[in-house]
């Protein structure tokens, strides 16, 4: 009886193990997830439809030593246009990270970039933006084109990290409306935008999608609680953590970030890349 009793208490013992090992799992796992979102647009027809995906504040981090585990899975989405959506650089770290990064996508998609305020705090934006400009990325630097993404028309602009006023003379709403004043209203208007707190601005112009990172989804998450921590211009409980906003007819998508930091865990809030799928509303012909 006697042994019994200490086999269940060694059974019970194990399970409980297994479940806080299980848990702790969960909680701290800093794998990539890929994070997917539909955006319906009345601007495309119905059966009309383009894919995006979205690297946001990678900070020059490598997974897997040779960047294959992000890249495999950036593949694997097929996109039609990839958006580096700023931090990709960063100032602490040797951006080796990010040249395995653009090396691997530069035949994918089109490659689109932003700033954000790591990259300024590089000090030599010649030596950022060069890097990118080598690999064939678009640098939306203020301003915006259009691109044709799986046949749809696609206005792309973006906007430079307001950090820049900083380091030389810059107005970032001043920048904003020289650029964007007369910005076509028509097509589908997305936009590149690293911090995700500026969005009155970015709603005073005709942009259906606005692509933003910056807050690395909060830093931590108390599931059904709270959907992020700590943010870097917000503090704590950012508005903006990470997911997506309907502001009217202006959707904001916010991507947690993929940056993994062995000092400062992810907590409920595992490294994401973001996929966005572009349709046509429903019921137009």
């Amino acid at each position: 009886m006697k042994k019994e009793q200490k086999r269940k208490k060694r059974r019970r013992r194990a399970a409980a193990l297994l479940v806080l090992a299980a848990l702790l799992f969960a909680v701290f796992y800093q794998g990539i997830v890929v994070r997917r979102y539909t955006v319906e647009s009345g601007k495309l027809a119905a059966g009309q439809g383009f894919r995006l995906v979205v690297v946001a504040d990678l900070h020059s981090h490598i997974y897997g030593g040779d960047q294959q585990p992000l890249l495999r899975r950036i593949r694997r989405q097929k996109p039609h246009a990839i958006l580096l959506a700023g931090d990709i650089y960063d100032h602490r770290v040797e951006p080796e990270g990010v040249r395995l990064l653009l090396e691997g996508i530069r035949d994918l998609a089109p490659v689109y970039y932003v700033t954000g305020n790591h990259e300024y705090w590089v000090g030599d934006m010649g030596k950022v933006l060069g890097l990118f400009e080598q690999y064939g990325v678009t640098v939306l630097d203020d301003r915006w084109e259009t691109a044709d993404f799986n046949g749809v028309e696609v206005v792309v602009a973006g906007v430079n990290d307001p950090v820049k006023a900083q380091f030389e003379t810059y107005d970032p709403e001043g920048a904003m409306e020289q650029a964007f004043a007369g910005l076509p209203q028509e097509p589908f208007g997305l936009l590149l935008a690293h911090r995700p707190t500026w969005i009155e601005s970015y709603r005073r112009y005709p942009f259906d999608l606005v692509v933003s990172g910056h807050n690395h989804g909060g830093q931590v998450r108390i599931p059904f609680l709270c959907n992020g921590l700590v943010g870097p211009d917000e503090g704590l409980f950012p508005q903006y953590p990470g997911g997506v906003y309907r502001h009217g007819s202006l959707t904001q998508v916010v991507s947690r970030g993929l940056a993994v930091y062995w000092w400062l865990p992810r907590v409920c809030n595992p490294p994401e890349l973001v996929v966005v799928d572009v349709q046509g509303a429903a019921g137009r012909g």
